[in-house]
């Protein structure tokens, strides 16, 4: 599978913005889903996972109760809903696959995922 982030821009702190992460290819459904990001100076952290019958998700601390991620298998689509944002949101965003199991944990690691999109640039201003 093939993926593509998008939806990236520039908003003001306290702003919502939505992201979304368009997958081409067969087995979609096959893939539990992740987003990541990438400040400048840093390194690529997890942000949230979604299993890929969508019944599981996971978030790092940073953003729980803040974003959420959701996906619709029948579009291929994945997104990433970002509310009360701050400028420590600021990076390039990541959508990433990992082929798993249905039982599979939702990944948090850079490494489970072997598929990954071109990033999308968020930048949260104050």
């Amino acid at each position: 599978v093939q993926l593509q982030a998008y939806g990236g821009g520039l908003v003001q702190a306290g702003g919502s913005l939505r992201l979304s992460c368009a997958a081409s290819g067969r087995s979609f459904d096959r893939y539990n889903m992740g987003w990541f990001r990438q400040a400048p100076g840093k390194e690529r952290e997890f942000v949230a996972g979604i299993s890929r019958n969508a019944k599981r998700t996971t978030y790092s601390d940073y953003v729980k109760g803040r974003f959420a991620i959701s996906r619709d298998n029948e579009k291929k689509m994945v997104y990433l809903q970002m509310n009360n944002l701050t400028p420590e949101d600021t990076a390039v965003y990541y959508c990433a696959g990992d082929w798993a199991i249905l039982s599979a944990d939702v990944a948090t690691t850079r490494s489970q995922y072997d598929t990954w999109g071109q990033g999308t640039l968020v930048t949260v201003s104050s």
